[in-house]
């Protein structure tokens, strides 16, 4: 199988310090006020392939689309500075909003978009994949895990886990480590994403004997108050709690579980990744916190440290796994338009085209942040193992 490398480690020195010179506001910032590189995002340039991102910047799940817009820009910074195939991004916010991130895709086609990059977050993403599927444009989401995103759809592809990958997982990860005898599930069962793990995870425990003896769940991530479904929890004797949630509602499940003096072991998935940089949180709550995520930014290998190195340099802040997503994204469309022989002058459905082709060839794969041989099928589905690690200390220490 033909291994495509995205990451040269001799841009390091140069790029760390000349491309991505001029720091932004922190990528923990909510306004999405962060300073852009220079050419990565909204700026002109001839001859350029146009890719059009769509995610929130403002809103409650901020946090999730300045991060896969930031790793994105990394990486097309990168990628320009090559000097071959250019890139040009223009990264539209949704506020997590169905209707406005299909209005945000109705924008970038007006623009001259040619590839869609996006959405982040589940929900919006269904509703514009409808649309890129009709219309015929490839679309590649770092971050919408649910297999309603690429359903039926040839076009649309993903970098994260499928949310039944991480439910599977999860179930045998606990089994085989002995992290919990009895087991509770806290859900938010009106989010596609946490409901779509948690049947894979009750699916699997149920055929390997994983005992679960309480299922509580809360109707959105506004929910404020989780004493009833911890108190479930604590009464039922589970010893560790089982969240496939976001990092929002998970913060205040770790300060009220404190409260009542109830300390299991809390295991999640990728969406609690960037628990640790929310403002506010006392961090010293998510002590001995485990969660499954494909990046680790204090890894030690030097791709990551790369990254990790030109993001600070960049925004100021630690990128976290939707950062290392986007960037995954981008450089998987750059390999996979430099292998079809993708150039500015197509058009957006002969684009389309020529990547599902690639995608799914068979002999195409990539080694990113996220993944190292990812390789996709014909449902759009990535195939790449996730990491689990525990929080120790403020830092993710991978186990």
């Amino acid at each position: 199988m033909k291994k495509t490398r995205i990451l040269s480690l001799a841009l390091t020195g140069a790029l760390c310090m000349s491309l991505l010179a001029g720091c932004g506001s922190s990528g923990n910032d909510t306004t999405g006020e962060a300073e852009t590189p220079s050419g990565a995002s909204g700026e002109t340039t001839s001859a350029a392939i146009k890719i059009g991102g769509i995610g929130p910047l403002t809103g409650s799940n901020a946090v999730y689309g300045l991060a896969t817009k930031q790793g994105a820009e990394v990486a097309v910074e990168e990628i320009n500075a090559l000097g071959g195939l250019q890139f040009e991004l223009d990264f539209q916010d949704d506020e997590g909003d169905s209707e406005k991130a299909v209005n945000a895709y109705g924008k970038l086609k007006d623009d001259g978009t040619q590839i869609i990059y996006g959405c982040t977050t589940t929900i919006p993403c269904v509703a514009v994949a409808a649309e890129t599927n009709a219309d015929r444009y490839f679309q590649l989401t770092p971050s919408a895990s649910s297999t309603d995103v690429t359903e039926g759809r040839d076009n649309v592809f993903q970098v994260c886990f499928t949310d039944p990958n991480q439910g599977i997982t999860a179930a045998n990860y606990i089994k085989d480590n002995n992290l919990g005898t009895k087991i509770a599930v806290i859900y938010n069962n009106g989010d596609a994403y946490s409901t779509g793990i948690y049947n894979a995870f009750q699916a699997t425990a149920d055929e390997i004997g994983l005992e679960v003896v309480t299922v509580q769940t809360f109707p959105d991530d506004t929910n404020t108050d989780f004493n009833v479904q911890l108190n479930a929890a604590k009464s039922a004797g589970a010893d560790l709690v089982f969240m496939p949630i976001y990092y929002t509602p998970a913060s205040l499940i770790l300060n009220q579980a404190k409260s009542m003096g109830y300390e299991p072991t809390f295991f999640g998935c990728d969406g609690m990744d960037g628990i640790l940089d929310l403002e506010g949180f006392d961090t010293t709550l998510a002590e001995g916190l485990m969660l499954m995520t494909p990046f680790n930014a204090w890894g030690e290998d030097e791709r990551t440290k790369t990254f990790v190195s030109e993001y600070e340099t960049a925004y100021g802040g630690i990128p976290n796994q939707f950062a290392a997503d986007g960037y995954d994204c981008m450089y998987a469309i750059y390999e996979a338009c430099t292998a079809a022989g993708v150039t500015a002058d197509m058009s957006a459905e002969e684009i389309c085209e020529a990547l599902i082709a690639t995608f799914t060839s068979g002999d195409f794969s990539v080694d990113g942040l996220t993944g190292t041989g990812m390789t996709w099928g014909e449902n759009g589905e990535v195939s790449k193992d996730p990491v689990v690690v525990k929080v120790e200390g403020g830092v993710y220490v991978t186990q």
